[in-house]
């Protein structure tokens, strides 16, 4: 706009009435939080950005697309931006998302966060997940020294399903069976002194070494000392394996073994249950997305709207887990 258009347009706004200039308010305050969420977008865009389609980095600037830098390829010919090929392409209301993110920081249920970013509880629910896409990968490559490991189990659930194998069950109901069953869904959980935490969905029913050794050796040190409670199929693994393994015999009351204990894996579970219970039943087909969600909140790294965001499109805190 023009230096002249622009002085013309001030006075024309001194003419407006107490109501129109709080919906002007209103409009400019939706334009400030786009632009917000678009500079933390445009932020990650470096020089040596790749074309998505075909991997080239000789592209140049062409134009803006939705508020955002939008890239031509020279290699491949074709346009993207920095949302082409993540899970927030396509998505629109750019102005709403970090309101939604600090609902998710929150722990808001899906109708909560929808209230609060002022969106349908559909897109509530599409965004949630869209986010936690990636975001659920911000995890530990590595366990060192004493790692805690144990399961806890959750009742399966199909919520949300058009097409399911029994019959509903009200509010998450109960399961049928008595112990541990099929309907149950199991969660291995390992925790190494330093806090680091992984969480694996093993299946339903009791955990197997088989399962067990798909999850833990590309994680644990060949010098890491692993402590249980007393169930064997632990130590058939520990020996499976050649790694040293110390059981705590919970169900004997021994709580310590000397130095060894399963109280922070357990403390994590409880965090974890009473964590999900506020959201009245998960299904099982997100739980590895509510557990990616839950560890975010528990190590602290994802403690902003714009740290989430940024995690939701695959860039994590520099300081690396390791």
């Amino acid at each position: 706009m023009e230096t002249r258009e622009f002085e013309g347009l001030i006075k024309v706004l001194k003419q407006l009435n107490r109501r129109q200039c709080a919906r002007l308010c209103e409009e400019l305050g939706h334009l400030a939080a786009q632009d917000r969420a678009s500079i933390t977008i445009q932020s990650l865009v470096t020089p040596c950005s790749a074309c998505p389609h075909c991997g080239s980095c000789d592209l140049y600037r062409h134009g803006w697309v939705r508020s955002l830098q939008r890239y031509l390829c020279k290699a491949c010919e074709r346009t993207f931006s920095v949302l082409t090929g993540t899970p927030l392409s396509n998505l629109h209301h750019k102005d709403k998302w970090l309101k939604y993110a600090q609902s998710m920081l929150r722990s808001e249920t899906v109708r909560q966060a929808a209230v609060t970013a002022g969106v349908h509880r559909n897109t509530s629910f599409r965004w949630r997940h869209r986010i936690l896409a990636l975001a659920k990968g911000d995890r530990s490559q590595h366990l060192h020294g004493i790692t805690e490991a144990d399961e806890t189990y959750l009742l399966e659930s199909e919520k949300g399903s058009r097409h399911m194998e029994r019959k509903a069950r009200k509010r998450g109901g109960s399961a049928t069976k008595r112990g541990i069953s099929d309907e149950q869904v199991c969660v291995l959980v390992a925790r190494d002194r330093t806090g680091q935490t992984l969480d694996f969905v093993t299946g339903k029913g009791p955990v197997t070494k088989a399962q067990l050794r798909d999850c833990l050796p590309p994680v644990l040190d060949k010098d890491s000392l692993l402590v249980s409670d007393g169930n064997p199929t632990y130590q058939y693994f520990a020996q499976e394996i050649a790694i040293t393994h110390e059981a705590v015999n919970l169900s004997a009351g021994v709580r310590i073994k000397g130095a060894y204990h399963v109280q922070n894996v357990n403390a994590y579970h409880s965090r974890l249950k009473n964590w999900l219970n506020h959201f009245h039943g998960v299904a099982t087909k997100y739980l590895p997305n509510y557990l990616g969600w839950r560890r975010g909140i528990d190590t602290r790294r994802l403690n902003t709207p714009e740290s989430l965001l940024r995690a939701a499109i695959g860039i994590f805190p520099h300081s690396s887990m390791t």
